[in-house]
């Protein structure tokens, strides 16, 4: 008996007649097609969505935007990959009827959009609203870093410009010293390096020296405190317990099918400050007037929890469990700047301090050298009940601060406050893992997205909107099936 033998490769017609019979009723690549074609593109705000009535004819943007979110759901996100897949994969022959626009159009296209592609995630979002794929109650928020384009050799801080030019100077002093040496002798001994050469050595040595003086000098003007320059919105964060150049991703996931709801991609290396802007983004898509959200401790700041809360959105941070006090804004007028240190806040308007227990906490003197002031009230910690502080001078405060804004006359009159208690539900912080986590393992993992390909804010924005396109789409399927998405959009 034969083994099963295939087809002769001269024959006339060893495809199917048609390129349809590759792609099944359940191909994914359908729903791709059937919900692109669904777009309204020129609302959307994309370049080109109308054809020109002159020049040579242009790709239609929504075979292009079918062409990447396909190679995002199968982890395909270069453009030449994508260019080569357009020649050999039927799927993608099918999806873009037999077109292979070039890697230069392909990847312009991205470019020329980044900043409307996350018009395109929204729109699905919306769509999954209508479909009851979001429970709208309970969402999880996280941030994760992603590796950016820059090199670590190529980011600087004010602490590694200063090394690197002393250095610099070290090795100038040298060659200086061999010069000195290579002039007072009559003959270049072998090896040696003539002065010619060490003078061309000393000027390269002082060009780079200026170059990184620029830098330091550019760092204390504009006040950043690094510089890339690769991509120059990238900066140094620790990633997975190294330092790396990344963006640092923030996403908020409804829990009841691991849908992300949104997302914004910041260059801040801490997480401080992010619950609001997250929540309201979330609750203004969701189009509900409060959410509850459960958040690591990596977010835990008294002013963001504290805004959120009041906003009527009910928040759990994970490793919280205090009292604060904070100003009753209708009848004291005051707001709070910040909390650093312990669970205290200060009022920059009236210059004073509020401990848990609603004492108040007066400037007592600021530090030089750190640029901190001290806030504290001996008498009221003596009386206190609560104890929150071993040490005999009291609990002490410190506000990051100018001397200038110190020294102001403090004001303690007529003020009103509330005491607010912040503990989380244990139960939803156990879930926020298995909530907020799942997006991130399938992107870094799952569909091999854990760097970025693009460089620059608005540029990775429109990146990982592809990227979070293709998670919330790939979800859907899964939950719903392709023909039951493909009835949707019907």
């Amino acid at each position: 008996m034969k083994f099963i033998s295939g087809e002769h490769r001269n024959q006339v017609i060893l495809l199917p007649d048609s390129i349809e019979d590759y792609v099944d009723d359940n191909n994914s690549v359908r729903v791709i097609d059937a919900y692109i074609n669904s777009l309204n593109l020129a609302d959307l705000g994309f370049a080109n969505s109308q054809p020109h009535d002159t020049g040579r004819p242009m790709y239609d943007p929504k075979d292009l935007l079918r062409l990447y979110v396909y190679g995002y759901m199968n982890r395909i996100r270069s453009s030449r990959r994508l260019e080569a897949e357009t020649k050999r994969n039927l799927e993608v022959i099918w999806l873009l009827r037999k077109l292979s626009p070039d890697h230069k159009t392909i990847a312009r296209f991205r470019r020329d959009n980044a900043d409307v592609l996350k018009n395109v995630f929204r729109d699905f979002v919306k769509l999954c609203m209508k479909l009851n794929l979001y429970g709208k109650e309970l969402a999880a928020i996280d941030s994760s870093k992603f590796k950016a384009v820059n090199s670590k050799d190529r980011n600087f801080n004010a602490k590694k410009l200063e090394s690197r030019i002393a250095r610099i100077n070290a090795k100038i002093d040298e060659y200086l010293h061999d010069l000195e040496d290579s002039d007072s002798a009559e003959d270049v001994a072998a090896g040696e390096k003539s002065s010619e050469e060490i003078m061309q050595i000393i000027a390269e040595l002082a060009a780079r020296k200026e170059r990184y003086q620029s830098y330091a000098e550019e760092l204390m003007q504009t006040g950043e405190g690094q510089k890339s320059l690769t991509d120059p919105d990238s900066r140094l964060m620790m990633n997975n317990g190294r330092l790396d150049v990344c963006y640092n991703i923030h996403t908020a996931v409804d829990a009841k099918n691991k849908l992300i709801i949104e997302f914004d991609i910041t260059n801040c290396t801490a997480d401080d400050n992010q619950i609001t802007p997250m929540v309201e983004k979330a609750t203004d898509i969701l189009e509900t007037d409060k959410l509850t959200a459960v958040v690591d401790a990596g977010y835990d700041s008294v002013q963001d929890i504290v805004a959120c809360m009041e906003q009527g959105n009910d928040i759990h941070v994970a490793g919280t469990d205090f009292d604060i006090c904070i100003p009753d804004q209708e009848q004291s007028g005051t707001e709070i700047l910040s909390q650093k240190d312990g669970r205290c806040v200060y009022f920059p308007d009236r210059n004073i301090a509020l401990c848990p227990m609603g004492k108040v906490l007066y400037p007592s003197f600021y530090k030089n050298a750190t640029g901190f002031g001290v806030f504290s009230n001996l008498k009221a910690c003596k009386h206190c009940a609560c104890k929150c502080t071993k040490e005999a001078r009291g609990r002490r405060y410190h506000v990051p601060m100018k001397d200038s804004d110190f020294s102001k006359v403090f004001d303690d009159a007529a003020l009103f406050v509330k005491q607010i208690r912040i503990a989380p539900n244990k139960k939803l912080i156990r879930q926020r893992k298995a909530i907020v986590e799942h997006p991130f393992g399938t992107v870094k993992r799952n569909m091999e997205a854990g760097y970025c390909l693009t460089k620059g804010l608005q540029n990775v924005n429109g990146e990982f909107s592809l990227t979070f396109l293709a998670y919330n789409l790939k979800r859907a399927i899964n939950i719903l099936g392709t023909k039951g998405l493909m009835e949707c959009l019907s």
